[in-house]
């Protein structure tokens, strides 16, 4: 699976002109090193900040040397990674599916250097040095669609994604299964923006869903949601459900909650196993409820300036969220899986 439509196999022009970039800082590093390689944009109020912040944290604690490079380029990802490993990085961290490939082809020639990705889907076969991480982020969504369900007043709910890719279709479906479970007869609407970095794209799909009659959006589109958010400011009464806290003060009386997929405190766990003893290469970790990286969350912001009509609500809907949730944490309650829209 990939992220974005096509990644080039060659490095070209572009490239090798990355490369010169970098590797006059690269090539003066020691052997800890430690190097986030992120294919999406820094400021997005989410995923990428996050890491961002937590590996500078993680290395102010252990005191090593760290590096974050956006490769916004597919035709770069290859030639970063070499200059990475060429440069002796101690531990090379990138992000989502697009980057596999690249990862497949260069850990090997990298024995010394752990390779991390996250958002990632196990490698087959498993290789030495290189620990990949998925995120059971449905079912965080199947609880957010149990939430909608309860604060819909008109029994219309969306689903706002950047791409679609299996795992977001299975956060659609496990957000629909949420809905229906406590409102069979209510609709539940997906849309995906083409991309996860065009908010101008995710405020027209959402401005739409809103006008039709949707008071409750779930979004998975990362800085995509911007755009989504703008749209539920426009009027009181729209909510809207997003993927991270630094997304709350975008919209204080709109932002209602998080399906929480905390990319930094994911990075600072694994970044943590990795400059320690514990660390084992060649395996694949799955990240769910209970690991501090995945849940439900209402907004903190929304509840001191939101609508009071929607926080006493929301007060009461969470108690059957609370419910669910400890049912799928003991096994009582299944969500499925279902990566077909």
């Amino acid at each position: 699976m990939q992220r974005r439509t096509f990644l080039q196999a060659s490095a070209g022009a572009a490239a090798l002109a990355f490369a010169a970039s970098v590797v006059p800082e690269f090539a003066r590093a020691s052997g800890g090193l430690v190097a986030l390689v992120h294919t999406q944009a820094a400021g997005d109020n989410g995923p990428v900040d996050q890491m961002i912040a937590m590996l500078k944290q993680l290395s102010e604690e252990k005191g090593f040397e760290y590096r974050a490079v956006y490769a916004q380029d597919p035709a770069t990802y290859e030639t970063v990674y070499r200059t990475l490993g060429d440069a002796g990085a101690a531990i090379i961290i990138s992000t989502f599916n697009e980057v596999a490939e690249p990862f497949k082809a260069l850990a090997p020639s990298y024995p010394n250097t752990k390779w991390i990705q996250l958002f990632a889907d196990p490698f087959e076969p498993a290789i030495p040095n290189v620990v990949t991480v998925s995120y059971d982020y449905y079912l965080g969504c199947y609880l957010s669609g149990v939430f909608a369900a309860k604060m819909s007043s008109t029994g219309k709910t969306g689903f706002i994604g950047g791409v679609s890719i299996p795992p977001l279709n299975a956060d659609f479906n496990a957000f629909k299964a949420g809905v229906h479970s406590i409102r069979p007869d209510a609709s539940v609407i997906a849309a995906f923006a083409g991309s996860f970095q065009d908010p101008a794209k995710g405020q027209e799909i959402a401005t739409q869903m809103y006008n039709d009659g949707i008071d409750y959006i779930q979004t998975d589109a990362a800085a995509t949601d911007g755009g989504i958010i703008a749209a539920a400011n426009e009027k009181e009464g729209r909510m809207v459900s997003c993927l991270a806290p630094g997304q709350y003060e975008l919209g204080p009386k709109s932002l209602i909650s998080i399906v929480s997929l905390d990319f930094g405190a994911s990075l600072y766990n694994e970044a943590t196993k990795a400059v320690g003893p514990q660390w084992k290469g060649g395996a694949h970790e799955h990240t769910g409820l209970g690991t501090g990286v995945i849940d439900f969350i209402l907004s903190p912001v929304f509840i001191e300036q939101g609508p009071a009509d929607l926080n006493a609500k929301a007060k009461e809907a969470l108690i059957e969220v609370d419910k669910v949730r400890v049912g799928i944490l003991n096994g009582s309650i299944k969500v499925p899986f279902n990566t077909t829209l």
